[in-house]
């Protein structure tokens, strides 16, 4: 009886929440009957896998909370996970209003309170000191980071390349969109042999290695991560290439060249500054810059229509908990006006937000394709988190809530010289133009 009664609570619950038609997706309950109950073509399944499940998953009205019900498998989602977003922003505002929660929550509380068991090894992101402290930024890129080298090898590209890549055709495999965006990059900053460059948040050194190799120059990166320093390093000594090319691990504020960089280059990174930090950042960049060097600052930006994010939010999100722990997207017209007011040159803005949704969805495919073998690298909830949050972010560029950005910056010399050419020639073409 009590098992009908929870069956006929979350029906009433699914029509309430999702509407007849339930969108494009048709839910699953623990008993093996389906919500709504017709034959029409679906993209997803979401799974309710025990009589409490929509109790857990809404009942809390955080978005954390809806985030853990399906780390712990509370719930889960056959099929495409990206269209579970299309649906469930909407799901999460309905429950979060006050007048939604007081017409709900009777309901949920007469579910049973039975839930799957919470706990695993990674947990929540627990951080200690300032926000964006040097000590404490080092926590957050090793929560996020230093999960396990060979979980990431199952599915990114084969140079471990961790941003967006860059598409000619929608039929481009993975590799070949990583390498063409390294390439690209290298041609925005015009590398030349003997060049000094810098790549600030390096990662696993695909940049670093790709600019040594193809273009002559001597490359230096550095990361938080000792893991990714370790690889890199292996893959560059591999190369032999140790002479011209290393993978530091320290934060761009310990950085102090004797001599000033030829080009920087900062790929993926810029969301864990933190827009307090802005002119620190901006300003060590300059710094480190000889004049008419340039600055290629590549990452990803929310909407100035936004509300702006103030310090430690009260209701946290999912990414904040179980993500990236402290990292802040800020709209590229706040970045812009720092970079300005530090004097550099600002010479080019490129979007790149559809190649970014294209990159998350070959991650995810290759993740799920290899979910059995991540399991011998993380636990269960480690693999969700990572499916959850690349899912939900294809969603967000393809919808235009996120967005990323390479900008070229450049620090201008005697009477403002820039050293730029007329044109992008060379950025499309490879082929070079004198400098007027």
């Amino acid at each position: 009886m009590a098992m009908i009664k929870a069956d006929q609570i979350t029906r009433s619950l699914l029509d309430d929440l999702m509407g007849r038609d339930g969108h494009n997706l048709c839910v699953r309950l623990w008993d093996g009957t389906c919500w709504p109950d017709d034959d029409k073509p679906r993209e997803a399944i979401l799974v309710l896998n025990h009589p409490g499940a929509l109790r857990a998953m809404f009942l809390p009205g955080t978005e954390v909370s809806l985030g853990e019900a399906y780390l712990y498998d509370d719930f889960d989602v056959e099929g495409d996970i990206e269209a579970v977003f299309d649906v469930a922003e909407s799901l999460q505002q309905n429950v979060a209003d006050l007048q939604a929660k007081l017409r709900l929550a009777p309901r949920l509380l007469r579910l049973p309170a039975e839930r799957q068991q919470h706990s695993a090894p990674r947990g929540r992101a627990e951080l200690d000191g300032r926000t964006h402290g040097v000590e404490r930024d080092r926590q957050a890129i090793r929560y996020h980071y230093d999960v396990s080298n060979d979980f990431y090898q199952l599915w990114l590209d084969s140079r471990m390349v961790y941003s967006c890549a860059y598409f000619s055709s929608v039929n481009d495999d993975l590799d070949t969109a990583q390498a063409r965006k390294l390439d690209y990059i290298c041609r925005k900053l015009r590398l030349q042999p003997g060049q000094r460059l810098l790549d600030i948040g390096c990662g696993w050194g695909g940049l670093v290695l790709h600019a040594a190799q193809h273009y002559g120059v001597d490359a230096t990166g550095i990361t938080l991560s000792s893991p990714q320093a370790e690889l890199a390093n292996e893959r560059i000594a591999a190369a032999e290439l140790t002479e011209r090319c290393r993978v530091l691990v320290q934060d761009y504020r310990e950085l102090n060249a004797a001599q000033p960089y030829d080009a920087l280059v900062s790929v993926g990174m810029f969301e864990h500054v933190g827009q307090a930090l802005l002119p620190v950042y901006f300003r060590q960049a300059w710094n480190l810059l000889r004049p008419t060097g340039v600055f290629l600052n590549h990452g990803i930006a929310s909407r100035a229509t936004d509300p702006p994010m103030r310090g430690r939010r009260a209701a946290r999100s999912f990414s904040d908990a179980y993500v990236f722990p402290d990292g802040e997207l800020v709209p590229i017209s706040t970045t812009m006006r720092v970079a300005e007011e530090t004097g550099f040159e600002v010479r080019d803005v490129e979007s790149l937000r559809e190649h970014y949704a294209m990159t998350l969805r070959h991650w995810v495919r290759r993740l799920e394709a290899h979910h059995e073998q991540a399991l011998q690298c993380v636990d269960e909830p480690t693999y969700r988190v990572w499916r959850l949050f690349m899912s939900g972010s294809a969603q967000g560029f393809t919808v235009g809530r996120l967005n990323v950005y390479q900008t070229l910056l450049v620090k201008p010399g005697v009477r403002g010289a820039s050293g730029q050419p007329l044109t992008r020639q060379n950025w499309y073409n490879g082929e070079n133009e004198p400098t007027p």
